[in-house]
């Protein structure tokens, strides 16, 4: 299966542009030929929590939102999926679009990260769905961080793993380097990392979106500076 990771600058709290980029993204992806796009965490408004706890304008009402329709149409469009992530429902959450537009699920991250608890409620079941007989499991930033979410998955039957997240330059670029190829070779699960590049909040974002295989090795890999696709044809196990 040829996944997809993008990365850029979202936008502080401005839903439209930033959902314009991630339409551009799905497109771009697909005339790869990506059967799917994952964006990175909170990319919808930028991984702003204070101006999220401030502005409930920016909350997302539901996969369904009017404001992620552009995202919707280019999946439609294009016959490819997107994982989305942002804030909605009290909740930071991937939308799952499927290959017509529609939703396909929602996960809401179970691990929260220091300030995130204080906006946030932590969700409590796992994100699945399934795409071309594969079982794939949704995951955001620190749930990366508990082998037990992963080791959960592959005793699902999960043959993919999706990360939505934010790692800094400096130490972000040391855990974003060892954390993900690690989760796959220990549970044998291809993962594909979607990360912030530039300005994200507090943090700036170190880029380097990427895929790797299920040994984890290294498929493809986005720059450390710049917006862009990590796009890679991944050996995945189909359900029986």
């Amino acid at each position: 299966m040829r996944l997809a990771s993008a990365q850029f600058s979202a936008l502080p709290g401005d839903v439209t542009a930033n959902v314009a980029t991630m339409a551009a993204f799905v497109r771009e992806a697909a005339a790869s030929g990506a059967r799917l796009t994952v964006f990175a965490e909170l990319a919808v408004t930028g991984y702003e929590l204070d101006l999220l706890a401030a502005s409930p304008e920016l909350w997302m009402s539901g996969p369904e939102d009017p404001r992620l329709s552009p995202v919707r149409e280019a999946c439609r469009e294009t016959g490819t999926v997107a994982v989305v992530n942002c804030a909605a429902q009290g909740r930071l959450v991937s939308f799952v679009y499927g290959a017509d537009g529609s939703p396909v699920t929602t996960y809401a991250k179970r691990r929260l990260f220091e300030g995130e608890r204080e906006v946030f409620a932590a969700g409590s079941a796992p994100g699945r769905f399934t795409l071309d007989g594969v079982r794939i499991a949704l995951a955001t930033c620190f749930d990366n961080h508990f082998p037990e979410l992963a080791e959960e998955a592959a005793g699902d039957g999960c043959g993919l793993w999706l990360a939505s997240s934010l790692y800094g330059v400096g130490g972000g670029e040391e855990e974003r380097s060892t954390v993900y190829p690690g989760l796959a070779r220990d549970f044998g699960l291809p993962v594909v990392l979607a990360n912030h590049v530039g300005p994200a909040g507090a943090w700036t974002g170190c880029g380097r979106s990427a895929v790797w295989g299920a040994g984890g090795g290294l498929l493809a890999e986005a720059p450390a500076d710049v917006p862009g696709l990590a796009v890679a044809d991944v050996p995945v196990k189909v359900r029986s």
